[in-house]
């Protein structure tokens, strides 16, 4: 069970990371282009203004939307690596007092930890899930590109959905070493 659930935390990381790479493109292409587009209007019109007539009728600019795709990438990435981070305990910790704790009552904290964030983490699945649903009744689109606003909900509610998975094994898992009385492999 551990193994699966390990390659399904990887696989959305993978994933996340995917379309973070490329939004990043996207964003330095876009920012590239605008860049462009104001020096074609500015000093190279003026300079060669046949030159700048042409680039400028090939469409260089900025990528019209970008911000609409960042937007919707951005929060399905956030979610793709919610699982990894659950499944390897990387949130944050402030150990300035649990560190001189005995393991036992270490083991209650973490265990009292995963099951909030498995909570946490079934709450925003849900949550997630009903905005997805009412982004969809009610056909909401983006302004410029005119996608379902719904799209980006759905993304994030599977990565989302499965982080919530993550949550509910870690919490279990957690509950497990508190009644062994002993840390598990995880």
């Amino acid at each position: 069970m551990h193994r699966f659930i390990e390659r399904l935390a990887h696989g959305m990381a993978l994933l996340g990371g995917v379309a973070l790479s490329l939004l990043i493109l996207l964003t330095c292409l876009s920012v590239a282009g605008r860049v462009l587009n104001g020096m074609l209007h500015n000093w190279i019109g003026s300079l060669a203004p046949g030159f700048a007539e042409w680039a400028l009728d090939l469409g260089i600019g900025p990528i019209n939307g970008d911000f609409e795709i960042v937007e919707a990438g951005v929060a399905f990435a956030i979610f793709a690596f919610m699982p990894l981070c659950q499944l390897t305990s990387g949130h944050a910790v402030v150990d300035i007092f649990t560190s001189n704790l005995s393991p036992r009552v270490n083991r209650v904290l973490r265990m009292l930890t995963e099951v909030v964030f498995a909570i946490v983490l079934v709450v925003i699945a849900v949550q997630l899930f009903g905005g997805m649903l009412a982004k969809q009744r009610f056909g909401e689109n983006t302004f410029i590109l005119q996608f379902p606003v719904w799209w980006g909900y759905a993304a994030s509610f599977v990565a989302a959905a499965l982080g919530a998975i993550v949550g509910i094994y870690m919490a279990g898992l957690r509950c497990r070493e508190w009644l062994v009385g002993e840390d598990l492999e995880a």
